[in-house]
C-alpha cells in the first residue's frame, strides 16, 4: 500500500504546479502589510477542497480592516467520525509582500519554473516555500490516501491558518479562543514552516519574541542651538546603542539547542523625523527585534529596558515610552515527545538523513499550542528562501515532504 501511496505522489507533479499557480495568483498579505488579508486565496482552496471530495469548514475571524471583514482559516478533517489522539498539519495561508520589485526577475504573484538546479526543477513567487510548499505537501499526501482508498483509523486533520506573519492575532490564537475544543492536549501538530535543504532539523523550542517601538520626545530646536532644544534623534540612538549591548551583555547566556546559541537584541525600523538637516527634532521612532532564550522572562527583560530608558530620559531631558507590538512566550516540545520519535523516522525513510533536534529564533504557530502543552514540532526540507526575492520551492521537495506526511498520518506509534 505504501507503494502505491508513493507511486501516487511521484505522478502528482503537474497537480503541485498548479496548486502552487493558482494559491500564489491570490495574494493574501494581512493588512498590516498593506494587503486585504486571505479570503481570495481561502475561497480556492476551499471550493478546490469540497470539489475534491474533502470534508472542510472555514472559521472566519472579524477583522474590519480586511475583504468582507474576515480572516479566513480552515480545517480539513481527513477522517471525518474518527476518535482519539489528533495528528495535525498546521501551515498558513497568508504571505508576506514582495518588496523591492526590481529585484525579482518575473512578476512574484505569477508562479514560473526554472529547471536550472542540479536538485531539479523548482518554482518561483512569493509564497510558493512560505508557506505553500507545506500546503501543497499536505493535500497531496491527502489525495494520495484518498487514492488508495485509505482513510486514518484515528483524527488526521490540516489546519491552513491567516495571519502567521503578522503575530496570529486573526489565526491560530483566535481560533483558539473562538473554539477551545477543536484542539486537545495530547494531540500532535506537524508545522512545515521551517527547515532545511537536507530535512535533518526538526524544531522544538523557539526563543522568546519581543518586537517594541521606542518614541522619544524632546524639544525641537534650529540644528546650530542645541542648547535651546533637546534632540530626540540622539537620546533615541544612544538608547538603541544602550540596549543593543547592555541587554546583550546581562542576557548572555548560550543554548546549543538554538543557532545563534544567545539571545539577539537588533535596531531594526527606523521612522523619519525632520525633512530637513538643520533642524534638531523633538520626536524620533525606531524599533528593536529581541529574540531572547527560553530561559529569560520577558517581563525581566522589560524591567532592565525601564531602567536604560529612565537614565537615557534623565541625560537627554526626554521623555521614552514605548509599545510592544508583539509579545510571545513559548514553551519547548519535550525531546522525547512521540512526534519527533515519529517524524525522524518517516524523514529518514523518504529522505535517508539522520535527524537532529534544534531550537529557532523566528516565531512560527507553534508557540501557541506549546503554551497549552500540546507536542508541536516545526520540519520541512526546504532551501529557505522566505522572504527574500524570488523566493522559489523545489518541486522535488513539495513530493517528498508529501511522502513523510503521509507515513505519519498513517503511523500508530504513540497513539
Amino acid at each position: 500500500m505504501k507503494e502505491k501511496i508513493f507511486s501516487y505522489i511521484d505522478n502528482a507533479q503537474a497537480l503541485a504546479v498548479e496548486l502552487e499557480t493558482e494559491l500564489c495568483h491570490r495574494p493574501a498579505v494581512s493588512p498590516q502589510s498593506g494587503g486585504e488579508g486571505e479570503l481570495e486565496k481561502a475561497e480556492y482552496l476551499e471550493g478546490w477542497l469540497r470539489e475534491n471530495g474533502f470534508n472542510c469548514e472555514r472559521i472566519d475571524i472579524p477583522d474590519n480592516r480586511a475583504k468582507n471583514q474576515v480572516r479566513p482559516n480552515i480545517v480539513v478533517d481527513l477522517a471525518p467520525g474518527a476518535r482519539g489522539r489528533c495528528f495535525w498539519i498546521m501551515s498558513h495561508l497568508d504571505v508576506v509582500p514582495p518588496g523591492e520589485r526590481s529585484l525579482w526577475e518575473s512578476d512574484p504573484w505569477t508562479v514560473i519554473r526554472r529547471d536550472d538546479l542540479p536538485l531539479g526543477p523548482r518554482l518561483i513567487g512569493r509564497g510558493v516555500e512560505d508557506n505553500q510548499q507545506g500546503l501543497v505537501s499536505s493535500l497531496i499526501a491527502a489525495l494520495a490516501l484518498q487514492a488508495a482508498g485509505l482513510t486514518p483509523p484515528f483524527p488526521v486533520k490540516l489546519f491552513f491558518a491567516a495571519d502567521e506573519e503578522c503575530g496570529s492575532e486573526y489565526g491560530i490564537a483566535a481560533v483558539m479562543k473562538a473554539r477551545p475544543e477543536l484542539f486537545g492536549r495530547e494531540d500532535l501538530v506537524l508545522i512545515p514552516d521551517g527547515g532545511d535543504s537536507k530535512g535533518e532539523t526538526i524544531e522544538i523550542a523557539e526563543k522568546n519574541t519581543l518586537w517594541i517601538e521606542f518614541i522619544t520626545k524632546g524639544l525641537q530646536a534650529h540644528g546650530s542651538r542645541p542648547d535651546q532644544g533637546a534632540n530626540a534623534h540622539l537620546a533615541g540612538a544612544e538608547l538603541a546603542v544602550r540596549l543593543h549591548y547592555g541587554l546583550s551583555e546581562k542576557f548572555g547566556a548560550h543554548d546549543p539547542l538554538f543557532e545563534p546559541d544567545y539571545s539577539t537584541i537588533q535596531p531594526t525600523r527606523k521612522n523619519a523625523n525632520v525633512p530637513n538637516i538643520n533642524t534638531i527634532p523633538g520626536e524620533d521612532v525606531f524599533c528593536m527585534d529581541m529574540r531572547i532564550l527560553p530561559r529569560y522572562p520577558i517581563k525581566t527583560v522589560l524591567a532592565e529596558i525601564d531602567r536604560i530608558k529612565g537614565e537615557i530620559a534623565i541625560k537627554h531631558n526626554v521623555t521614552v515610552s514605548y509599545t510592544t507590538p508583539q509579545t510571545m512566550e513559548s514553551k519547548a516540545t519535550p525531546a522525547d515527545s512521540p512526534l519527533a520519535a515519529m517524524l525522524s523516522k518517516a524523514a529518514g525513510e523518504v529522505y535517508g538523513v539522520k535527524t537532529r533536534l534544534i531550537g529557532i529564533g523566528g516565531g512560527t504557530v507553534g508557540a501557541f499550542l506549546r503554551n497549552k502543552d500540546i507536542h508541536c514540532v516545526v520540519w520541512s526540507r526546504m532551501d529557505d528562501t522566505a522572504h527574500q526575492p524570488n523566493e522559489y520551492a523545489l518541486i522535488a521537495n513539495i513530493l517528498g515532504d508529501a511522502k513523510v506526511m503521509a507515513l505519519l498520518m498513517l503511523e500508530p506509534s504513540g497513539r
